[in-house]
């Protein structure tokens, strides 16, 4: 397969791939809680998660932003969702999330923010992103991959479920 035969000249749409993980202990869940200075999502709580590395597969990913951002180093991640969010002007993003078991030992911080143990029972009481209230107990039940559309707009957020 050569590079030029994957483009198609002028016609075609882009996604920026990225990965988003979440662990689970007990009744608790490893949120994120963002760095005051973030450009996206600042002091909200989000999962573990980035863009790939040119050449770097969605669960290597995974796995590489978990420890970069937490210290965390797991056995394996279950793929649970992947995410077409189409935003207002190209490219869109494809986000590929995954669910696993936490390891023995505590998380810590990095420069993305502090991760923090919830109680599943507890989200509802935190700033969490916009979607995890409806994308959350989707993930944490089992079940097959699932597959969503998000798009944002000026409007708000519309989520899509297949």
């Amino acid at each position: 397969m050569r590079p030029d035969d994957q483009r198609r000249a002028g016609i075609g749409y882009t996604v920026v791939p990225r990965t988003l993980v979440f662990l689970t202990r007990d009744d608790q869940i490893l949120m994120l809680q963002g760095a005051p200075d973030k450009r996206l999502w600042a002091g909200k709580y989000n999962g573990i998660g980035g863009h790939l590395e040119p050449g770097e597969s969605p669960y290597r990913s995974a796995l590489r932003e978990l420890r970069e951002e937490t210290g965390l180093v797991v056995e394996s991640l279950a793929l649970r969702a992947v995410i077409h969010i189409t935003l207002p002007t190209p490219p869109g993003v494809v986000l590929f999330v995954f669910l696993g078991a936490a390891p023995v030992g505590e998380p810590t911080e990095s420069d993305e923010g502090i991760p923090v143990w919830v109680e599943v029972t507890a989200l509802s009481e935190l700033p969490l992103v916009e979607d995890l209230p409806e994308l959350l107990p989707r993930l944490l039940e089992p079940g097959p991959v699932l597959f969503a559309t998000y798009f944002v707009s000026d409007e708000g957020l519309e989520i899509r479920f297949d």
